[in-house]
C-alpha cells in the first residue's frame, strides 16, 4: 500500500461504552485479513499523562516498553493484537498543550497570535498522522475519549474533521459507538439518543460512515432501517454490539456483523483472505469450556475498582484459557486483613496474588497475606510493591528484623529493607520520573524463575520508585530468599523466591503488560498451574 488510511473512532450518548474494545476488535480482524494495524488513543483530559492519575479516576496506568505512562485501552490494543505500542499510541491534551506551548515560548510561531484553530489542531493532526508517516502500518485506527459534545473533546473533534478533509475520499472513515438503550416500561429499544447524538457530530462537520450501536437486546431490521434514514449512513453501516459474555467474542461478533468489511469497502480497500482467527477461536473454547477452576485471592488496596487491576485481571484470563482452567478471582481488601481475621479470609483460597500500588495504607495487610502464604504452603505471586512486602515479611518474621520496612512507609525505620533507587532520591516532578519501561534481567539457572521463563536473560516493563536494598541481599539470601533475577546494568534484584515451597515468587516488574491472547504470560501460566496443583491436594 502506497499511502496509510484511517479510522477514527468516536462516542456519543454515554462513556465506558467500549470504543477502546471496538477499535481493538477491528483492528485485530484487519490484521488477520494481512494488514498491518495499529491503534492510538487521544485522551482529552488535561494532565499530561495518565501516570499521577488516582487509580479510582481512571483505573490502571499501563506502561509501554519505551517508558511511557498511558490509558489502559492501549493494554487492550496490545492484548487482542499482540503488537506493542509505544509512546506515540497515547496523546492527551496535556501533552499537545504542552508542545504547543513550548514551541511559542521558542518563538517557533514568529510572534503569531497562538490560537485552538489552527496551533492545537494542526499539532493533533501531526501527532495523528505519526505512526502512519512511520511507514509501518496500512491502516492506524485512532480512538477519541470521552463523547461527542464535550467541550474538552472539540478540538479533537475539529482535528478530524480536518484531517478528513486533507485526506480525501476513501482514506479516512469515522465509525461513530453510540448506544441503543432499552426501555423495560415501554418494551422497546429507543433511537433518539443516537440520533442526537449523530446530529451533534454532523454540527461539527463530521459525518459518520459507519454506525456501531451498543445494545441489550437485538436491533431489529426495522430499527436499523430507520437508524440508517436518520443518521446519514447507509444500512450495512448500522453495526450491531451486543453485550457479550467476554470482550474477547467481539471480534466474533464484528465479524458476523461485517464490520471490517464495510470498513475496507469505504476506505477503497481489498477484503483480501477472511480474517485468520483459529488461534483466537481455540483460546475462546478453551477459555469457555475449562476442566479446572481455581480460586485465586487478589490482595489489594484499590480492589472496589476492577479497572484499578486491569491487566492482572486479563493476565489470569489468558493464563486460565492456558491452562484450561476457570479462574474464580477473588478480591480482598488488605485494608481489612489482620492476624486474627486471616485465616477467615483466605482458608479458602487455592493461591495468593499480592498486587502492587503506592502508599502504606493496607500494607500490614498484604504483610500478613504473605505469611499466611509462605507459612501453609500456598502458592505465592507478588507483583512490584507485593515484591517489596515479601521481602519486609520475610525480613520481619524469619531475619528477626522486628521493625524491618521500606521508606516509602516509615523513612524513620532502622532497619530499611526496601529504599528509594538512588537515581530517585532528587526528583522533585512525579509525573513520569519513576524508573519505566523495559528493562533486562538475568535469571539464574536451576531456579524457579529460570523454570518459568526456560531461559536466563529477559526483559520486563517497570514502574516503581523503590527498591529492594543492596545492603539487604547477602543476609536475606542466606536466610533463605532467594535473589533469582538480577538486573545486569544496575544490579537491582528483580526477582525473589523461596526454594522450600511449591510456588513462591516476588518480581519488581510488571509482568502483567505483556501478557496477550497469542503469548499469555508465563509466570502467570505457571502460577495458575501451580493453584491448579495445590487444589488437587
Amino acid at each position: 500500500m502506497n499511502q496509510t488510511k484511517y479510522i477514527f473512532v468516536t462516542g456519543g450518548v454515554t462513556s465506558s461504552l467500549g470504543k477502546g474494545i471496538i477499535a481493538a476488535s477491528l483492528a485485530k480482524l484487519l490484521q488477520a485479513r494481512g494488514y498491518r494495524t495499529t491503534i492510538q488513543k487521544f485522551d482529552p483530559y488535561i494532565n499530561v499523562d495518565p501516570g499521577t492519575l488516582n487509580p479510582y479516576e481512571h483505573g490502571e496506568c499501563y506502561v509501554t516498553d519505551d517508558g511511557a505512562e498511558t490509558d489502559l485501552d492501549l493494554g487492550h490494543y496490545e492484548r487482542f493484537l499482540n503488537v506493542p505500542t509505544s509512546q506515540a499510541n497515547n496523546v492527551t491534551t496535556g501533552r499537545i498543550y504542552l508542545s504547543v506551548i513550548e514551541k511559542e515560548r521558542r518563538g517557533e510561531f514568529l510572534g503569531k497570535t497562538v490560537q485552538v484553530v489552527p496551533h492545537i489542531t494542526n499539532e493533533i493532526k501531526e501527532r495523528m498522522q505519526l505512526l502512519g508517516k512511520s511507514g509501518d502500518y496500512d491502516i492506524v485506527i485512532t480512538e477519541i475519549g470521552g463523547t461527542v459534545g464535550d467541550i474538552e473533546s472539540l478540538p479533537y473533534i475539529e482535528s478530524v474533521r480536518q484531517l478528513v478533509w486533507d485526506l480525501g475520499e476513501n482514506n479516512a472513515i469515522v465509525i461513530h459507538l453510540t448506544l441503543v438503550p432499552y426501555l423495560a416500561a415501554a418494551g422497546e429499544l429507543k433511537t433518539k439518543p443516537t440520533q442526537h447524538s449523530v446530529k451533534t457530530l454532523m454540527e461539527s462537520g463530521i459525518k459518520a460512515d459507519i454506525l456501531v450501536c451498543r445494545t441489550e437486546h437485538e436491533i431489529s431490521d426495522e430499527i436499523r432501517n430507520k437508524l440508517a434514514l436518520f443518521c446519514n449512513v447507509k444500512r450495512e453501516a448500522v453495526i450491531q454490539s451486543i453485550d457479550a459474555s467476554t470482550i474477547y467474542e467481539v471480534p466474533n461478533l464484528m465479524l458476523e456483523e461485517g464490520l471490517d468489511v464495510v470498513a475496507l469497502k469505504k476506505l477503497d480497500l481489498p477484503k483480501k483472505a477472511a480474517p485468520d482467527l483459529k488461534n483466537w477461536n481455540t483460546f475462546l473454547r478453551r477459555l469457555k469450556f475449562p476442566k479446572h477452576t481455581v480460586n485465586i485471592g487478589l490482595i489489594g488496596k484499590y480492589v472496589e475498582m476492577q479497572d484499578c487491576y486491569k491487566s492482572i485481571l486479563e493476565a489470569f484470563i489468558h493464563a486460565g484459557a492456558a491452562n484450561e482452567t476457570k479462574v474464580n478471582v477473588v478480591s480482598i481488601h488488605s485494608e481489612f486483613i489482620d492476624a486474627d481475621n486471616i485465616k477467615d479470609k483466605l482458608s479458602s483460597l487455592d493461591a495468593i496474588l499480592v498486587a502492587p500500588g503506592f502508599g502504606e495504607r493496607g500494607i500490614e495487610g498484604k504483610i500478613e497475606a504473605i505469611r499466611y502464604a509462605r507459612e501453609n504452603k500456598v502458592p505465592f505471586f507478588g507483583i512490584c510493591l507485593g515484591m517489596q512486602m515479601a521481602i519486609i515479611e520475610y525480613s520481619r518474621n524469619v531475619l528477626g528484623l522486628a521493625d524491618a520496612n521500606s521508606t516509602e512507609m516509615n523513612d524513620k525505620t532502622s532497619n530499611p529493607v526496601v529504599n528509594l533507587m538512588e537515581d530517585q532520591k532528587n526528583v522533585t516532578d512525579k509525573g513520569g520520573t519513576m524508573r519505566l519501561g523495559a528493562w533486562k534481567c538475568d535469571i539464574t539457572p536451576d531456579s524457579l524463575a529460570f523454570r518459568i521463563y526456560g531461559k536466563t536473560s529477559i526483559s520486563e516493563r517497570h514502574r516503581h520508585r523503590y527498591e529492594y536494598n543492596s545492603q539487604y541481599v547477602d543476609q536475606l539470601q542466606k536466610a533463605g530468599l532467594i535473589s533469582s533475577g538480577v538486573n545486569p546494568d544496575t544490579g537491582l534484584v528483580e526477582i525473589v523466591e523461596l526454594a522450600d515451597h511449591p510456588f513462591f515468587i516476588g518480581v519488581q516488574y510488571h509482568p502483567e503488560y505483556k501478557s496477550t491472547v497469542a503469548n499469555p504470560h508465563p509466570i502467570f501460566v505457571s502460577f495458575v498451574a501451580a493453584a491448579v496443583k495445590a487444589k488437587k491436594k
